[in-house]
């Protein structure tokens, strides 16, 4: 299979004041379509970083990042916004629902944001059945628990059919059931849907529903590992 995400010795400096604080630190990796990759290490790792790079929300500061074959190098800001929009499916830590706004409005503003006229009715229905949130549509997010709201982003971000779903701690705001559920439904993402997953974590049980998993340390990777038992334990 080709590698739909690629990243070529990449690096991505802050300055701070007259410092130079290196994030990261010439890392290279690539994740084929379809796959499920966890990438986990500590704080401090380098590991969110590389998720707003992979992500086109920041830039490196050196090297490359290939997505779908597009080199975002060589990309306006516009060209990066619209390749997120057609894309890229974002999952935060933080659920960032509008409150205002019903589960349902919340998902639908994700097609009205990638400039798609009306609802995707079929897909709609098949990813809310899938995230058990079929029957929360019509509440707001204070009515919603943890669990519920994630699984909100998780459809907001499944909704335009994404060629890739990138994770930044999804399931950090949350309880070990509430956890586990939302891991098992993007691993269901993946395999039902197709879409190629990328996830951050720092959790090394969470890491482990992934197909493959990458350590990061100090802004590098230490070591990959695939996980074929994947299906064993869980």
């Amino acid at each position: 299979m080709a590698a739909i995400i690629q990243a070529e010795n990449v690096t991505k400096v802050y300055r701070i004041g007259k410092v130079d604080v290196p994030a990261l630190r010439g890392v290279s990796f690539n994740v084929e379509k379809g796959e499920f990759v966890s990438i986990v290490g500590p704080s401090g790792s380098g590991k969110s970083t590389l998720f707003y790079v992979l992500g086109g929300l920041t830039r490196a500061t050196a090297g490359r990042v290939t997505i779908d074959g597009a080199d975002f190098a060589q990309l306006s800001d516009a060209e990066r916004t619209e390749m997120r929009k057609r894309k890229i499916g974002f999952v935060f830590q933080k659920f960032n629902l509008l409150p205002t706004l019903t589960a349902r409005d919340n998902i639908q503003i994700a097609r009205e944001i990638a400039g798609k006229d009306g609802a995707d009715s079929a897909l709609l229905n098949r990813v809310t059945e899938m995230l058990g949130i079929a029957a929360r549509l019509d509440h707001r997010p204070a009515e919603l628990s943890g669990g519920e709201q994630q699984r909100v982003a998780l459809a907001r971000a499944l909704v335009n059919g994404p060629s890739i779903v990138l994770a930044d701690e999804p399931t950090g705001n949350l309880d070990s059931r509430n956890s586990e559920i939302v891991l098992k439904m993007l691993r269901d993402a993946n395999q039902q849907f197709g879409q190629t997953v990328l996830m951050i974590t720092h959790n090394p049980e969470a890491a482990t529903y992934g197909d493959r998993i990458i350590h990061m340390r100090d802004g590098s990777i230490v070591s990959a590992e695939e996980d074929p038992q994947w299906a064993t334990r869980h």
